[in-house]
């Protein structure tokens, strides 16, 4: 007798009940009676549903050869204290191990939560390092966008002064050059996202994972780069709003 999980289930039996079917696991056959709940992968990036449940006896007497156990995993549960049951089970494992008072444990109790609080932890410093990597990129293009329309306010000195001579307000001029400074950070924005988006299908691909498009990081990240144009193209745009007109035309 065997329980099989539900990834063993589709490899072997496909769209077939599998419960009341033979398995065979290496030189003997045994009877599907059940199938497990998908629970996915675990914290580890295992898959919890590629398994095969069967009695111990019959495992170590039929596969291993062998009495020994190497771990055991044990369910607490729900609102019991995990500290109370790890502390019970270290007592009982030196209990049944003969361990003197005073020796140390020939055995190791993990609780699940430490693997989660390191794995969380790696994420969190990764997740921090990879959004300094991205404020100082932003804070590069910025500055770049800055120098260009800093130039290109320097250039068209004189046509801002044309401007300014017939009439056009300091505000008029302010919005110019900010809807340019947007623009041009739009732009590359769109141009990032693209390559960005080509480089995680051709990485989904080499890894064998799938890959997933969410339309909300996306325009996130376009806002963020039309936000960029605000923030830089400022400082150029006002700089060319308070041109003095007889200034600005004497310009060569």
């Amino acid at each position: 007798m065997c329980v099989i999980g539900e990834t063993v289930r589709k490899a072997l039996f496909g769209g077939v009940d599998a419960v009341g079917q033979p398995l065979r696991v290496k030189q003997f056959s045994c009877e599907v009676i059940g199938l497990l709940a998908s629970k996915g992968q675990s914290t580890m990036g295992n898959d919890q549903d590629d398994l095969v449940v069967m009695p111990l006896r019959t495992l170590q007497r039929r596969l291993t050869g062998s009495v020994e156990v190497g771990s055991l995993m044990i369910s607490v549960r729900d609102g019991a204290s995990m500290d109370a049951a790890k502390s019970d089970v270290t007592w009982l494992m030196r209990e049944r191990r003969h361990i003197d008072p005073g020796d140390n444990d020939d055995f190791s109790v993990m609780d699940t939560r430490q693997i989660a609080e390191t794995l969380s932890g790696t994420t969190r410093v990764l997740t921090g390092l990879l959004g300094a990597v991205a404020a100082v990129s932003l804070l590069v293009g910025g500055i770049g966008i800055m120098n260009i329309m800093l130039v290109s306010v320097t250039e068209r000195t004189r046509e801002i002064g044309i401007r300014l001579a017939i009439g056009a307000r300091e505000g008029e001029v302010l919005l110019q050059f900010l809807i340019e400074a947007v623009a041009l950070s739009s732009l590359g924005g769109v141009v990032g996202i693209g390559l960005a988006s080509l480089a995680s299908i051709a990485g989904a691909a080499l890894l064998k994972v799938p890959y997933l498009f969410d339309p909300a990081i996306n325009l996130l990240s376009f806002g963020f780069a039309a936000a960029i144009g605000v923030i830089f193209g400022f400082v150029p745009a006002r700089r060319a709003a308070r041109l003095d007109p007889i200034e600005a035309l004497r310009h060569e």
